[in-house]
């Protein structure tokens, strides 16, 4: 077990480095002594980035060969998205509860564990492999990844952000997060060469996926171990009767706090605007793919099987190409921003891209300018904007950081998909919008953003030197307003 010495922040004896500590300063500041567990937790989040885009490219080949009739293909996508955020509310505030009832590592543990569980049963399933096909299994799937999301990508940015005080949190997760993009992009090649070599069917990515989240549930109990050793933990346990612990419900702790909310909105934005992009990009794909199916003259089930492995072979080099550039972005840029420009230039980086980009598009609404762009949003969300996500959380109590980071990065995510299925439902039926019109409302939406990202880094900063002078995390007072408390 190691254990942090308390130094100053530009104080420390840089021959007690160790050769793995030299290296990773080449990406940020690491300090003597915080290697090991930097390492746990990069290795970690890269196995659940792996696994996760092995699932995720699968649900947009099972969604299109899930018919309702009556609804187009991007109709299908997008209301099976607007149910994810629906269905996440009993679930978010279920999770909330065992939040209170588990330390971190066993509830970590056992959401890992059901999930796993929940993607051999998927597996076994599918459609077109041992049974005949069930109806709407698709669309289950599709908001069962929705789940996904919650139980382990947002658990473990909750780790981490509880793991770390606010100073070693804006040195140490930038360098981490490298591990997330890197994860996701090497989880998305792996996929797309595994499939279109026919190495791997597209039956068994699930069993695949299994592997690297068994791994990361060993990886975390290390962290914690490693972490535990430390004098003058940030945050006292979640389980037991913390004074810092906040006793309400998950959504009541974030519906009734003005900072949690606002950081809401801006998630909700941030992925209706994105979401208004990939529906159109999905639509093109959908539109390519059936123009090959007539010219290879398809018919019957040969027709489904043409289609879903297309779309997620389509999808998985997407996703490779955004995830490879999101990395260069998280290795080479983020921590440098965060270092130079402060926590705000990372946070107003995205909506400013977004709103300039998409400005571009209404002006030049080309499909390879959309797929391009698309990308490169998609990329900055990934690398820049996903580091300053987890970073606002770094000066928050445990109690609250466990219950409402989860909520926001999976409820307030979910609803965006929401809007967008209701921007696709009055863009179809009522209005017959072009893309000029989607591109339209982007900007606007991107204006809103930026002004609320204002407001957020505006009082994180606050927060952040408040803590920084008294030593203080802060949780949240009866009134929804934040409050600080020794820590």
């Amino acid at each position: 077990m190691s254990a942090t010495v308390p130094i100053a922040p530009n104080d420390f004896d840089r021959s007690r480095l160790s050769r793995v500590e030299r290296a990773l300063r080449v990406f940020t500041d690491v300090r003597p002594g915080e290697g090991r567990t930097a390492l746990l937790m990069f290795a970690n989040v890269f196995l659940i980035l792996c696994a996760y885009y092995f699932i995720k490219p699968l649900r947009e080949g099972w969604i299109a060969v899930s018919g309702v009739t009556g609804l187009s293909k991007l109709e299908m996508r997008a209301y099976t998205a607007f149910g994810q955020s629906l269905l996440l509310i009993p679930v978010v505030a279920g999770y909330g509860r065992l939040v209170g009832r588990w330390p971190r590592a066993v509830l970590i543990e056992r959401a890992t564990l059901f999930c796993m569980l929940n993607m051999l049963l998927f597996w076994a399933l599918q459609p077109n492999f041992l049974l005949s096909p069930l109806p709407y299994i698709g669309i289950a799937f599709y908001l069962w990844v929705g789940m996904f999301a919650v139980f382990v990508v947002a658990q473990f940015w909750a780790f981490a952000a509880d793991l770390y005080s606010e100073e070693r949190g804006n040195r140490l997760l930038p360098m981490i997060a490298i591990g997330a993009t890197a994860g996701a992009a090497v989880g998305s090649l792996l996929l797309e060469k595994l499939v279109s070599s026919g190495t791997v069917p597209t039956q068994h990515v699930l069993l695949m996926a299994l592997v690297p989240l068994a791994a990361s549930i060993w990886l975390t109990r290390r962290a914690d171990v490693t972490e535990g050793g430390v004098a003058a933990p940030k945050r006292a346990p979640i389980a037991g009767g913390s004074a810092l612990a906040d006793r309400r419900g998950a959504l009541r702790l974030v519906f009734g706090t003005r900072y949690l909310l606002v950081i809401g909105l801006i998630m909700l934005i941030t992925n209706w605007v994105k979401t208004n992009g990939e529906n159109q990009l999905f639509q093109v794909v959908q539109e390519t793919i059936q123009r090959q199916v007539e010219a290879q003259g398809l018919a019957g089930d040969a027709v489904k099987s043409f289609v879903k492995e297309g779309t997620t072979a389509f999808f998985g080099g997407f996703y490779f190409w955004v995830n490879a550039l999101a990395l260069a972005l998280q290795a080479v840029v983020a921590s440098r921003i965060l270092k130079y420009g402060g926590f705000a230039a990372l946070l107003l980086l995205l909506p400013v891209i977004a709103m300039l980009s998409y400005s571009a598009m209404v002006v030049f609404p080309l499909l390879a300018v959309v797929r391009t762009t698309q990308a490169a949003v998609n990329a900055t969300d990934y690398s820049i904007n996903n580091t300053a996500r987890h970073v606002l959380w770094l000066p928050m109590s445990q109690s609250v950081t466990f219950k409402g980071k989860p909520t926001v990065d999976s409820l307030f995510v979910r609803a965006g998909d929401g809007m967008a299925a209701v921007t696709v439902l009055l863009g179809v039926q009522l209005f017959s919008a072009s893309i000029r019109t989607y591109l339209m409302l982007n900007v606007a939406l991107a204006l809103v953003w930026l002004v609320a990202a204002v407001w957020v880094a505006r009082e994180h900063g606050r927060m952040a030197g408040a803590e920084r002078e008294g030593g203080s995390v802060h949780d949240l007072s009866g009134n929804g307003e934040l409050a600080q408390t020794n820590g």
